[in-house]
């Protein structure tokens, strides 16, 4: 008889082989795998008393907690959908997201409570809020003291199928509202089956959770690396000194993060030189970082850096940048070039690069085509929204809207969103390209690039720059170095030089804010402006 693939065995696992390894860590305290499992019983107890029954949604808008790691599996046991929220939108978002979702109870951590308060009267579904840590001025339900009324004792789970909608995920809405990405037991479980093949997961792994768990649940590190019994430790925020404190103290060996925090640790390293006596895995998606971020971190850090792609429509990994062994004969630069592509496909993934007419693009470096993807991964479709769901999925394709090339290798080079290509004189000109050239200058701490409107050429490259501490550089300087580094129709026209960047809670750069707002101010509406 099949064995179903349902995530509760990642956790089954580690319970069995693990109980007694300390399986996470949180705000300083430990608990072993089978405490964790001890609070997981009671939450799946807990909520069928409130009664949540297979299928109902469960919302949880937290930080990297305990509370939030333990939700996944609590929430499983019952067959129930997991929805994680964004912890840095708006409360009229997770009114939406609430209410769309259907979700029945939401558990939300304390500091982020006041973003609940202006929507609690609008909720037409939740029943029940339950606040992490909560203060004696809110009043609601305590986490801890409704947990403890239950019995740690082993949960009756009913009849799972590996099909079941599991998490219900909701993708950053720029053109309107987000859209809700189910994914299945089966996604979730073959992706972590893939993915820790490829980033070499093991019971020798300390994992810091750097990214947001509500991120494709924390690109479903709470899986694979439960089920291989590595230990969890727990980050509220992302500040690179404590990070750096967190690395030496439990010898963390392995994080994910997007490119710009990967980039404060880097500001951070540079100015402090905090001793690490360790090697570091740092595995980064979300944008194509610039080469020179690799080349720091491999050679100034001494960590290995493993750039992954994905989104989260494909639960969410679909390629790896590790150097294959026959071409590790290369140069180091060529190398470091390589290891900042999305790279190649991971085991079970088929990846292409087509143009308007599905063709393949050469395999040139050059040639601009879409990512598509089919996989195991791929999710079941969106919330209640079949027609998105037919746009995103067509012909057993997921169509990414990333734009790349591939190289002689086969490797795969992301060169934009669909929407973030410049289109000056008939030239596609990716911001990525331009925006790497621009982290070669010593005074460039961010950079991010958009089309800004332009009388003869339809549109041209205009940098955001945020300038490091104790440098200068002006407008003119900026233009000229990168005339100097790229072909003169790729090189920027203006610079705007800016405080900070606007992120998103993953910490990718939010271009449509910077570009919607440029071309709003300079008296066109652009063709992205929605």
């Amino acid at each position: 008889m099949n064995v179903p693939l349902v995530l509760t065995h990642f956790l089954d696992r580690a319970v069995s082989l693990y109980g007694e390894k300390t399986g996470v860590i949180c705000d300083g305290n430990e608990f072993t795998y089978r405490q964790l499992n001890e609070r997981v019983n009671q939450l799946s107890h807990g909520l069928r008393e409130l009664g949540v029954q297979k299928g109902d949604r469960v919302a949880y808008l937290a930080p990297n907690t305990l509370e939030m790691l333990e939700g996944f599996y609590g929430v499983f046991q019952l067959g129930a959908v997991m929805v994680p929220l964004n912890i840095r939108l708006k409360p009229d978002d997770y009114l939406f997201i609430l209410n769309h979702s259907e979700s029945k109870v939401l558990f939300v951590d304390q500091e982020l409570y006041h973003l609940i308060v202006p929507i609690k009267d609008k909720l037409e579904t939740v029943e029940k809020i339950i606040v992490h840590y909560k203060d004696d001025e809110t009043n609601e339900t305590a986490y801890d003291e409704w947990l403890a009324q239950f019995p740690t004792a082993s949960f009756q789970r009913p009849d799972i199928n590996e099909n079941d909608v599991c998490s219900l995920l909701y993708t950053s809405g720029t053109t309107g509202n987000p859209k809700g990405v189910m994914l299945t037991h089966r996604n979730n479980y073959i992706h972590a089956l893939v993915t820790m093949h490829h980033l070499r997961v093991s019971d020798r792994d300390n994992y810091l959770h750097v990214l947001p768990m509500f991120h494709v649940n924390g690109w479903g590190s709470p899986f694979y690396y439960t089920a291989n019994g590595a230990t969890h430790i727990c980050l509220r925020k992302a500040a690179p000194e404590l990070i750096f404190d967190y690395i030496q103290k439990y010898k963390v060996n392995v994080m994910h993060m997007a490119p710009t925090v990967l980039n404060s640790l880097l500001q951070y390293y540079e100015q402090h030189v905090p001793t690490i006596d360790h090697s570091v895995r740092v595995v980064i998606a979300g944008s194509a970082p610039p080469p020179a971020f690799v080349t720091r971190v491999e050679k100034e850090l001494g960590w290995e850096f493993i750039q992954v792609y994905g989104m989260t429509e494909s639960s969410p990994l679909s390629t790896v940048s590790t150097i294959r062994s026959h071409l590790s004969h290369l140069p180091l630069n060529e190398q470091y070039r390589m290891k900042a592509k999305a790279g190649h496909a991971m085991i079970g993934c088929e990846v292409k690069v087509v143009n308007e007419h599905g063709e393949e693009v050469p395999r040139d470096g050059q040639t601009i085509g879409e990512v598509v993807v089919r996989s195991n991964g791929v999710m079941k479709g969106y919330w209640k929204n079949p027609e998105a769901t037919m746009e995103t999925i067509r012909n057993g394709w997921l169509h990414t809207g990333d734009m790349a090339t591939v190289d002689q290798y086969g490797n795969i080079d992301i060169v934009d969103r669909k929407k973030d290509i410049i289109i000056s004189g008939g030239e596609n000109i990716s911001s990525i390209e331009v925006e790497g050239v621009l982290y070669e200058h010593p005074a460039v701490l961010e950079a991010a690039v958009i089309a800004a409107p332009h009388e003869k050429w339809g549109e041209t490259p205009h940098a955001f720059v945020v300038i490091r501490p104790g440098h200068h550089v002006t407008e003119e300087e900026l233009i000229a170095f990168s005339r100097e580094k790229l072909a003169h129709f790729k090189a920027i026209t203006g610079v705007t030089f800016v405080n900070e960047l606007p992120k998103t809670a993953s910490g990718k750069i939010q271009k449509v804010h910077l570009r919607n707002e440029y071309w709003q101010t300079h008296g066109k509406i652009g063709r992205y402006v929605n």
